[in-house]
């Protein structure tokens, strides 16, 4: 064998050699080079079949159904409070029509309480005051209890305290002037003498 059959290939302790390669430092193969199944790095699947879709769809509609009633109940709540004001101001206008027509229903009860010879003119007044009570109650006025009750401050105004024994004390001995409610609201309150027992 010649030399440059010994350059080409030749044996070294037992092992061939390539000239300018070196076989027992060969690098391995890289971890590249081939695919392995179930690698760390490997994203799931998103799910998107039927059922994934579906469920998309319920989550809309109950985020849509939530929503509506949510609106419905906003919109309910805002009718409420616009007939209560609604109810409220025809309630204060009414108070003022019907402070306008207590003097002439206190005039016709000062007129019944004169003594007259003509009947006939009485009834007819009796007929008018009948008439106007009538209506007042309609509208929903009603007249406040004043004589023989106790003295109420929240609808008796008292003009007068009257020392005697033959009452109890701060009992309404008697009325001046009629006091009237517009249903639970005061309109007036009664004018009235009370008693005030001697030493109290």
């Amino acid at each position: 064998m010649n030399r440059s059959n010994t350059a080409v290939m030749g044996k070294s302790n037992g092992k061939p050699e390539v000239e300018g390669l070196d076989l027992e430092h060969e690098l391995p193969a890289g971890d590249g080079d081939q695919p392995t199944s179930g690698s760390a790095g490997t994203a799931p699947a998103e799910d998107t079949g039927p059922d994934a879709e579906i469920k998309k769809l319920k989550a809309e509609r109950d985020m849509y159904v939530d929503r509506m009633a949510r609106m419905q109940a906003e919109f309910d709540n805002a009718r409420k409070r616009a007939a209560k004001e609604q109810q409220d101001f025809r309630d204060f206008a009414l108070v003022d029509t019907i402070k306008t027509m207590l003097p002439v229903v206190d005039n016709f009860e000062r007129a019944l309480q004169a003594k007259s010879e003509g009947s006939d003119l009485r009834t007819g007044v009796e007929l008018i005051y009948k008439q106007l009570q009538d209506v007042l109650a309609k509208l929903g006025v009603q007249p406040i209890s004043a004589k023989g009750q106790q003295f109420d401050p929240r609808f008796h105004e008292a003009i007068e305290m009257v020392e005697t024994s033959d009452a109890p004390d701060h009992e309404v001995l008697d009325e001046w002037q009629r006091g009237y409610k517009y249903k639970d609201r005061l309109v007036r309150p009664a004018m009235v003498r009370v008693a005030k027992n001697p030493g109290n």
